[in-house]
């Protein structure tokens, strides 16, 4: 292994060692989370390109900036999904915008969503959920239960992650998904009705 550049089949943990002894390493690691972390603030709300960039030049310097006090015996995707949900967040207070109604979702990854979350059984009237209405119902869910979905079923974090990167207790986790899988059943239910 050496002091050579990173191999693509190390651990990220093995790579910040590297970066703490190398900063200039430090671009393996933008390389590395760039493309996941655009999505993940781009799902959060984060719309236009030139906002995005910001917002990412924003979480690489904070992780830059505090990566020496990062302890390597943790999980670095969950310290850096914190650091990003955190900043998009931000991002909105210093636009004075909410993130209602700001969400984008690939189509195909909602119905993905659609199949692995919602049973049919609990959609009343049996109506045919399309990735536009879906989208819509997920978007009016209360920010506490959607950020726990995104994090959940759009970038696959187990329990113990998503507790990690919202800093809630892992019980909170699971009950804040259970409360809100039945919001967007109801909030579903409530627009099948109203057609």
């Amino acid at each position: 292994m050496g002091d050579s550049k990173p191999s693509v089949d190390m651990t990220d943990e093995e790579i910040i060692k590297m970066v703490l002894r190398e900063p200039a390493f430090f671009g393996h690691i933008i390389e590395r989370y760039e493309s996941k972390m655009r999505r993940y603030i781009r799902r959060l709300g984060v719309r236009e390109p030139e906002d995005q960039d910001d917002v990412l030049q924003e979480i690489f310097m904070k992780v830059y900036k505090n990566i020496n006090g990062f302890d390597v015996q943790l999980s670095f995707s969950s310290w850096l999904y914190r650091i990003a949900h955190n900043e998009s967040i931000s991002w909105y207070r210093k636009k004075s915008v909410r993130p209602e109604g700001h969400l984008v979702f690939d189509s195909e990854e909602i119905l993905e969503f659609q199949e692995t979350m919602l049973d049919s059984s609990e959609v009343s009237h049996d109506k045919q959920l399309n990735a536009q209405e879906v989208s819509r119902a997920l978007e009016s869910l209360d920010q506490k239960y959607r950020d726990v979905l995104v994090l959940r079923y759009f970038e696959h974090k187990e329990y113990e992650e998503i507790s990690d990167i919202l800093k809630i207790p892992i019980g909170s986790v699971g009950t804040l998904i259970h409360r809100g899988k039945n919001q967007l059943h109801q909030i579903i239910n409530h627009d099948a009705v109203r057609v």
